[in-house]
């Protein structure tokens, strides 16, 4: 697991209602990270948060952490 998905996993798992249930793939271009995420029944407007505050600052911060390791783009997809 790498240093950018265990950072995503520790954030959405203090956020949602069950962490137990998140899930989180993460694929690895030439220059791109690409995070599918998956959250239980009921979390995913807990991800999102208000007008999309929590999950555009998750897109930050992960675009943060991948442009660390040398990627470009960092693309979050969220499932529930």
């Amino acid at each position: 697991m790498s240093d950018s998905k265990e950072f995503l996993e520790y954030i959405l798992k203090q956020i949602v209602d069950k962490p137990d249930e998140v899930q989180i793939t993460e694929q690895e271009g030439e220059q791109t990270f690409i995070y599918q995420v998956r959250v239980g029944k009921g979390d995913m407007g807990k991800v999102i948060g208000k007008h999309g505050q929590n999950v555009d600052a998750i897109r930050t911060l992960i675009s943060a952490v991948s442009a660390k390791a040398g990627k470009k783009r960092a693309i979050l997809e969220i499932i529930e």
